[in-house]
C-alpha cells in the first residue's frame, strides 16, 4: 500500500493557492482511502489507473484526468503497468465554481501548458500574471467536457479481481466460462453481475478496456502492430476496425494527433507561493 503523493494534511492547508506533485513507479500503485480539504486533479503520464470516489469506480487513460472535489473520500485501486502519475491539489474556496462530484474529464493541451509554466515560479509573491494564469487553470477545469470515457468497475470483490486482472493483461484472451471458474463465480451471476454493475456485458467491457489501454500506447508512441499484438487481437485489420468503430478515428491518425502534445516528464513537486 503506497501513501498518497503528498500527506492529507499538506494537502488539507490553505496556505498556497495550489500544490503540484508527481511520481513515479515501476511496480504497482495503490493508495488508501482517504480525504482532503482541497480539490485534486489527478492523472497520469503513463499507466491506466483504477480510481475510486464516492461508490464510483473507473479505468481511466493518460489523455483524461479525474476530479476529486474538496472533502471527498477517494482511493487508487491500482496503476496498471509502469506508472507516472501527477496531481493538482486546489484551495478549497478556489473550487466553489468546479465540478461538485468526482468525475472523469478530457485534458485539454491548454490546461498542460498552464501548468507547465507555473514550474518557473520561484518568487515569495505571485505576480499579477500568475494570478491570471492559475485563474485559466480554474477555467480549463470547469470547461473541459465530463467523459464516458472512463470504464466503470465492478464492485463486487470476484467480478473486481477479474477486472483488475485484465487491466493488468489486457490481453488475457480467457473466456467467461475460464474467468468464472478462476474468481468463483457462476457463469450465469458474472454475466449478470457484470452487467448490472457496471453498464456493459463482460465482452463489452473487455473490449472497451483495451480501447483505452490502446490510447495509452499509441500516446506512447508504441507502434500499432506491436499494440493490436499485446492487447490479443488476431490480426491488424481487426484491431484498426474495433478502434475507429468505438473512437471515430484510426490508431495511426490518432496517434499522429497525440505527436505534439507537451511532455510533462520534468515535473518535480512544487508549492505555488500565496
Amino acid at each position: 500500500m503506497n501513501t498518497p503523493l503528498i500527506s492529507p494534511q499538506i494537502a488539507s492547508s490553505d496556505s498556497k493557492p495550489m500544490i503540484i506533485s508527481t511520481v513515479s513507479h515501476s511496480s504497482q500503485r495503490v493508495t488508501q482511502r482517504h480525504g482532503h480539504a482541497r480539490g485534486q486533479l489527478l492523472g497520469t503520464l503513463q499507466g491506466l489507473i483504477s480510481i475510486e470516489a464516492e461508490n464510483c469506480q473507473w479505468v481511466v487513460p493518460t489523455t483524461h484526468g479525474v476530479w476529486i472535489p474538496p472533502n471527498v473520500q477517494h482511493s487508487l485501486l491500482g496503476s496498471h503497468g509502469p506508472f507516472e502519475g501527477w496531481s493538482i491539489y486546489i484551495q478549497k474556496n478556489a473550487c466553489t465554481k468546479l465540478p461538485v462530484k468526482p468525475c472523469v474529464l478530457e485534458l485539454s493541451d491548454l490546461l498542460r501548458e498552464a501548468i507547465t509554466r507555473t514550474m518557473s515560479w520561484h518568487n515569495s509573491e505571485l505576480e499579477p500574471e500568475q494570478k491570471r494564469l492559475i485563474a485559466v487553470i480554474l477555467d480549463e477545469i470547469r470547461t473541459m467536457p465530463q467523459v464516458e470515457l472512463a470504464l466503470p468497475m465492478p464492485k463486487d470483490m470476484r467480478l473486481l479481481k477479474i477486472a483488475l486482472a485484465l487491466c493488468d493483461n489486457p490481453g488475457d484472451d480467457r473466456k467467461i466460462n475460464d474467468w468464472s471458474i478462476w474468481a468463483g463465480i457462476s457463469r450465469r451471476s458474472l454475466t449478470r453481475r457484470f452487467t448490472n454493475e457496471t453498464g456493459f456485458n463482460f465482452t463489452e467491457w473487455r473490449q472497451k478496456l483495451r480501447m483505452l489501454k490502446a490510447l495509452e500506447l499509441l500516446a506512447a508512441g508504441k507502434p500499432v502492430t506491436e499494440i493490436s499484438l499485446y492487447l490479443g487481437y488476431d490480426n491488424i485489420s481487426g484491431f484498426i476496425s474495433i478502434f475507429r468503430r468505438n473512437l471515430g478515428i484510426t490508431p495511426g491518425n490518432y496517434q499522429k494527433t497525440m505527436r505534439n502534445r507537451l511532455s510533462w516528464r520534468d515535473f518535480t513537486h512544487i508549492t505555488l507561493p500565496g
